[in-house]
């Protein structure tokens, strides 16, 4: 799958998602915001490897910062997240999406 098949921007969020770390960040994030310092102690690499991480990660929209005096703060923007995913299902598999709707009506 290349950038034109489905944009530069949603392939920068499947890039980000590429890599289990980023993936893990994002998991770890989705119950409220964290500090670098308190997602850096989570895995076991340098502040700097973090760093790239969080630097990909809001490259692709799928955090913001929140600076607060020394401290800089990271949040899930979960909608980015759900519009990709979204968009790239409805392109690829568009019929699961109509059958998942019908049964979410049914019910």
């Amino acid at each position: 799958m290349d950038d034109m098949s489905i944009g530069a921007e949603d392939a920068s969020v499947f890039r980000a998602l590429a890599d289990p770390t980023r993936r893990q960040i994002l998991e770890d994030l989705r119950h409220g915001e964290l500090t670098a310092g308190g997602i850096a102690e989570r895995f076991p690499m340098s502040g700097p490897s973090v760093s790239r991480h969080l630097s990909t990660l809001r490259s692709a929209g799928l955090i913001q910062e929140r600076r607060e005096a020394n401290k800089i703060y990271y949040s899930l923007v979960p909608e980015r997240l759900a519009l990709c995913v979204g968009r790239f299902l409805s392109t690829v598999c568009p019929d699961q999406i109509v059958v998942r709707q019908r049964r979410k009506q049914s019910s």
